[in-house]
């Protein structure tokens, strides 16, 4: 469904919202899909310590990207109420200063990783065993990092001004293109795990590419040379907005450097292959309840703008319904289907008998979270940005990395698969009294 932006204020919220998520859904489907396919790639191809590799360097390559996601979360939300307000003006100007930061700070990232790779490396669990194809898979990697976090800014962006449909397309492009790649790279011509670093980098381009198209033919946001002067006050309003979103997944790189070295304390190479093939069922399962958060954003931010809090309240209430039938229907599949799961990624028989119960228990609470994930979006739709970096710190830093330090300590690997759930449940918990409160008082 494509709408203009002034619908997002009179169209039905429950035709808006699938409107919106399921473009978003079916986009992040292909980006996940396109790191699931790339882990069964590599792990029936070069083996479980392949896995283990990816699984360290994914999350130095997540960290970077994040930052284009959360300028594109931060910059949409301003957009979004600019839209709401008939404001334009602030609106391209909101655009242009998240090309600008995205440019700066992705390339600072990545000069600080090319220079310091080994040591980031061991930080992030490279050991043993490990090291030695985690170097060979992050160099192509590292490199096409800008352009992947440039496709997650303009894809926040893309779904402010609803072409959420444009933005699909681009996840689509990137994904096919990486299946594609692996094949000729990794199985026809045997570069193995640098072929596998190669087509994820190669697709991110070619996706980069149909974006930057997508904007200069067909974009609401006509830029002009004016709009890049820097505002003091708006890159402290997207930063500010931008912090809640990079500090949850600056928390969650900071989350697997402790897992990696905990799994590895506690079971070897064997565990961070276990959690390796959990993590991609993590992105994987759950990008409807994704699509659903992305495609509230813009919605709740455009009439939150205009000041029309009924259909804010009435896009909060829809969302979480939505988002949490489907978590539980995904969490009922999980828990039946588990071990034929696991058995995608590898032929290893131990990774194949301990990861089903990993992934069960990780998955415990998932047909809650969605309050949690709404609730913090909520607030950061709204332009509250530190209610919106409280609430989406909650789960990784106040409760998951605590619980990890202390329960591996008393049961095991065990400790490490049980905080999932326990931290699932206090983090929506703390949501739901900060949401509760902020509909009784905030939106009348």
């Amino acid at each position: 469904m494509t709408v203009s932006k002034h619908d997002l204020g009179t169209q039905s919220v429950r035709k808006l919202i699938l409107g919106q998520a399921v473009p978003a859904s079916v986009g992040i489907l292909f980006m996940t899909v396109n790191l699931l396919i790339d882990t069964i790639f590599v792990g029936r191809w070069l083996g479980s310590l392949a896995i283990a590799a990816l699984t360290v360097v994914t999350p130095i390559a997540f960290l970077i990207s994040s930052l284009g996601l959360a300028i594109g979360v931060g910059g949409t939300s301003v957009i979004s109420r600019a839209f709401g307000a008939d404001d334009e003006k602030t609106a391209r100007r909101a655009f242009a200063h998240q090309i600008m930061l995205t440019l700066l700070l992705s390339t600072a990232l990545v000069a600080c990783g090319l220079i310091f790779s080994e040591d980031m490396l061991r930080l992030f669990g490279a050991k043993g065993n490990i090291l030695e194809p985690a170097k060979i898979f992050l160099y192509p990697i590292l490199l096409a990092a800008p352009l992947q976090a440039f496709l997650t800014m303009g894809n926040s962006v893309m779904r402010a001004e609803d072409k959420a449909g444009r933005a699909m397309t681009t996840m689509i492009i990137a994904s096919i293109a990486n299946i594609l790649l692996d094949i000729i790279f990794i199985k026809l011509l045997n570069w193995e795990i640098f072929g596998a670093a190669l087509a994820t980098a190669i697709s991110f381009a070619m996706a980069f590419i149909y974006m930057l198209w997508c904007f200069i033919a067909e974009g609401k946001l006509r830029l002009r040379w004016t709009d890049f002067a820097p505002k003091w006050k708006m890159i402290g309003e997207i930063t500010s907005l931008s912090g809640s979103t990079f500090a949850r997944q600056g928390i969650i790189s900071i989350l697997s450097v402790l897992l990696n070295h905990t799994l590895f304390e506690h079971g070897g190479d064997h565990a961070v292959t276990v959690y390796g093939i959990v993590s991609k069922m993590l992105m994987f399962a759950l990008f409807p309840v994704n699509g659903i958060v992305e495609g509230f954003l813009p919605i709740a931010g455009y009439n939150y703008g205009a000041k029309k809090f009924s259909r804010v309240k009435d896009a909060i209430a829809v969302s979480i319904k939505y988002a949490c039938g489907v978590a539980l229907i995904i969490y009922t599949g999980i828990l039946i289907f588990a071990s034929p799961i696991v058995s995608l990624f590898t032929t290893d028989n131990t990774v194949i008998a301990d990861a089903p119960n990993a992934l069960r228990w990780i998955f415990a609470a998932s047909p809650v979270i969605a309050v949690q994930l709404i609730g913090a979006a909520y607030f950061q739709a709204a332009g509250k940005a530190l209610k919106a970096l409280l609430l989406t710190l909650s789960k990784q830093g106040f409760f998951l990395i605590p619980l990890i330090l202390i329960l591996p300590e008393f049961f095991g690997i065990f400790g490490v698969w049980f905080s999932f759930p326990i931290a699932d449940v206090l983090s929506t918990t703390l949501t739901a009294i900060f949401l509760k409160k902020e509909i009784n008082t905030g939106l009348k």
